[in-house]
């Protein structure tokens, strides 16, 4: 089987050089080729491409697999680095495959040794191309992207960071993960409730307005903590006291701590969350020469300057009829919540729970409910 090796799209990566780039609060030196990993992961590699690569060296990419082949694509590769290792002094004996594998080995400045060669066959990972996701994430973006840089400027945060649920979420202010976190900032039960109410009549995780504080708030408890912002972004995912385990051993420099420290739940997610975030705000500042023109969605949360401008032309309130007419109801929508629907209305969650009698914030689509 011929390994389909990934082709390298250089004149569109080079066209990007954003200003973020050069901020001393977020480094990159040292951190290039997984940066480079996660645009390809982003704008090159769709829903139905298995990258498979190394879990240390992300961007040694040794195949593209499809979701249906990619167990046999993946024992390829490692019958293929077995063999490298049984040839180091014989090179020349080694099958096609084994030499592609061996090459791109190379390329990636890994050495060839039994050693390195041992782990590579064990770091053998497996990574779901997200293009798809990612560009329906920016188009999301423009839903609360400018709300979210004006809490985080209050609260003296750079403004980059807002862009941080491409990573997390892909703006989709999702109910429920998998792992049971809830919103666009994907917080789980137990730490949201240290900054919001979480409870079974209302999830604060799903507002986004006051989930946004709550991540800023995080985020600013992590650096107060650990000294900066890269390792308080990292923190975001695993953990404050986690990042203090770290650089406790292996010092305060984010690059270092993702190539000596391995601590036994610093795993990939952790490892890589850092460069996925400096590789998703390249990506978007320069959105149109990887996706071409997208239309972003029209704002949801409204900043400081356009609810001052909305105030000074504020129509007169409307009165209220004793019986509520069908325009006075809502259908809800597959994907709606709460929040969404108390937005599209000019009410408060709590209010549209009192109008309904809610016991708490869940509510399923064809649900009709009172809304003036």
């Amino acid at each position: 089987m011929k390994l389909r090796f990934p082709k390298v799209i250089v004149a569109v990566l080079a066209l990007a050089a954003p200003a973020f780039a050069e901020r001393l609060d977020f480094p990159k030196d040292g951190l290039e080729s997984r940066i480079e990993f996660w645009k390809k992961v982003y704008t090159q590699y769709g829903e139905k491409d298995v990258i498979i690569h190394d879990r240390i060296n992300v961007n040694l990419i040794y195949d593209i697999a499809s979701p249906d082949d990619v167990r046999s694509r993946i024992s390829t590769v490692q019958r293929a680095l077995k063999e490298i290792r049984d040839n180091l002094d014989t090179p020349e004996n080694l099958s096609s495959i084994g030499k592609q594998v061996r090459d791109t080995i190379v390329s990636n400045s890994v050495p060839l040794t039994p050693a390195a060669l041992d782990e590579l066959f064990e770091n053998v990972h497996t990574q779901l191309g997200i293009k798809e996701r990612f560009r329906d994430g920016v188009i999301r973006s423009g839903r609360y992207v400018d709300a979210f840089r004006e809490i985080f400027a209050k609260e003296n945060i750079p403004v980059e960071i807002a862009l941080l649920p491409l990573v997390e979420s892909s703006f989709e202010n999702r109910s429920l993960s998998k792992v049971g976190a809830a919103g666009i900032w994907q917080f789980t039960r137990g730490t949201g409730r240290l900054y919001m109410n979480v409870n079974r009549k209302l999830d604060e995780r799903l507002d986004p307005s006051k989930a946004t504080v709550a991540a800023a708030r995080l985020l600013r408890g992590n650096y107060d903590a650990l000294g900066s912002w890269p390792v308080a972004i990292t923190a975001y995912n695993h953990g404050r006291g986690g990042m203090m385990r770290a650089q406790g051993a292996v010092g305060a420099d984010i690059t270092t701590i993702i190539k000596d420290y391995r601590g036994p739940l610093f795993g990939y997610a952790s490892m890589n969350f850092y460069t996925e975030f400096l590789a998703a705000v390249e990506v978007y500042q320069s959105y149109e020469q990887y996706f071409g023109q997208l239309t972003l969605d029209t704002p949801t949360m409204k900043t400081a300057a356009a609810k001052a401008a909305a105030s000074k032309t504020a129509a007169k309130p409307r009165v209220q009829t004793a019986k509520a007419s069908p325009a006075d109801r809502y259908k809800v929508r597959k994907g709606d919540t709460l929040w969404d629907i108390a937005q599209k209305f000019g009410l408060s969650i709590g209010d549209l729970m009192d109008k309904n009698n809610l016991r708490n914030s869940a509510i399923h689509a064809g649900q009709l409910l009172l809304v003036k």
